[in-house]
């Protein structure tokens, strides 16, 4: 047959380890069919950590784990970051996109940004002048978002904390929009620039230096951070400021204080009232490292325990990463109206194998949740961990613990309690 076959694989990083070996170990076996080429998306520093989970134990090292790569990647393409003018064009057609316009409008103003960035080796720049341009009749509520995007861009591209990375912008932009609504719908009055100014501040600053803003916030009568004064002037003079104390002293914070509007005199009472952390925000998922995110993705979806799991959570090199998937789950815990087996659980209990650690903040969770949401199916699942004691003792001692449960406690003997 005059066929040529082209299989697309996405997301194989997002996999479990041994589902990952398993699929390139199957492709291995096409690889030399003629008309045949398989295209693989993914972030190769995540399968070369499933390359070596999956040979744990064996001598693998850095050299090995290439030499696998190669035979298997014939032709390895690198997508390049996104640049400033690249970050600006994003947020731009996004704001479009989102805008009153008519949808061939739409189209048009999207395929002149194509042609501008085709052309960009010239000179040529994607910018809210440009894009106001390109739409004689741009409401007025876009060409603000447009100036907006036009002065995050620069940030948003440098930032190493969204980098450029288009997920990570379209989940700012998102969290945004949502803040703004929530501002509007409970009268709360927000202006969106300074709002967005606070929202970078919350996603790439460190977190103490956020910590302190917010602190002085809520220190000050009239809700103003006083203190930014002189260095936004500095900054926006472009005189500086070159020092400043800890935790403030980084190039972002530099930057950030350069950018419209200056804050210093500024209520921001009313922003942190609608960027509460019972709101949605930013996931926390993306401040974990890529390796940590991806396997808080993967315990998310278990359906039982994963051995696998735990060895890769046992291998990140970045230790508070454990602590923050641990939080990141519990956040999800609390959501549960049934404790028997939800899938948490057994997502819990793989980085308690991990790492045991974790093991007292999960125990107190389950020692204070409302005993009316307790099944007897969670007893046989925790009852083989030593911490599990304090807590059927807890659920035991209350009078309202549904008697199958302490039925099942029981069952169980005397070899935990």
């Amino acid at each position: 047959m005059e066929v040529t076959l082209v299989v697309f694989i996405d997301d194989l990083d997002r996999c479990l380890p041994s589902t990952s070996i398993a699929t390139l170990e199957a492709i291995r076996l096409f690889l030399f069919l003629p008309n045949t080429a398989f295209i693989i998306a993914a972030d190769d520093r995540m399968i070369r950590q499933a390359v070596r989970a999956h040979f744990h134990g064996t001598e693998l090292d850095d050299d090995l784990v290439t030499n696998y790569f190669d035979k298997l990647i014939q032709v390895p393409l690198r997508v390049p970051p996104l640049g400033t003018q690249d970050v600006r064009a994003y947020m731009m057609l996004l704001y479009v996109e989102n805008s009153s316009l008519a949808d061939d409008e739409k189209e048009r103003t999207r395929s002149a940004v194509c042609k501008q960035l085709s052309e960009s080796w010239k000179g040529r720049r994607v910018d809210a002048r440009f894009m106001k341009e390109t739409i004689p009749s741009c409401p007025n509520d876009l060409k603000s978002n447009l100036d907006l995007a036009d002065r995050l861009a620069p940030l948003m591209s440098t930032a190493k904390q969204i980098a450029g990375n288009p997920r990570l912008i379209k989940r700012f932009l998102n969290t945004l929009s949502i803040r703004m609504s929530l501002a509007c719908s409970q009268g709360v009055p927000v202006e969106e620039t300074a709002l967005a100014k606070m929202l970078l501040f919350e996603r790439c600053a460190d977190e103490a230096a956020y910590s302190k803003l917010l602190s002085k916030v809520n220190e000050s009568e009239a809700g103003n951070p006083a203190f930014l004064a002189d260095w936004e002037k500095k900054a926006v003079s472009g005189e500086g400021p070159k020092e400043l104390p800890s935790p403030w002293n980084s190039d972002f914070i530099r930057d950030w204080l350069a950018l419209e509007p200056s804050l210093a005199d500024m209520d921001l009472r009313a922003i942190l009232y609608v960027s509460r952390e019972h709101m949605p925000i930013i996931a926390p998922s993306d401040r974990l490292s890529p390796e940590a995110t991806g396997i808080l993705e993967a315990l998310i979806g278990l359906t039982r325990k994963s051995s696998s799991l735990s060895e890769q959570i046992r291998l990140l090199s970045e230790k508070k990463d454990v602590s923050l998937i641990m939080d990141r789950l519990l956040v999800r815990a609390r959501r549960e109206n049934l404790w028997g087996t939800p899938n948490v659980l057994f997502a819990i209990l793989t980085v308690i194998d991990a790492d045991a650690s974790h093991a007292a903040k999960f125990g107190d969770f389950l020692a204070r949740i409302s005993v009316e949401q307790l099944n007897a199916t969670i007893v046989p699942r925790i009852g083989n961990y030593g911490w599990a004691g304090m807590v059927f003792e807890k659920w035991k001692g209350n009078p309202a613990t549904p008697g199958r449960v302490v039925k099942a406690i029981d069952n169980l003997g005397n070899t935990i309690l």
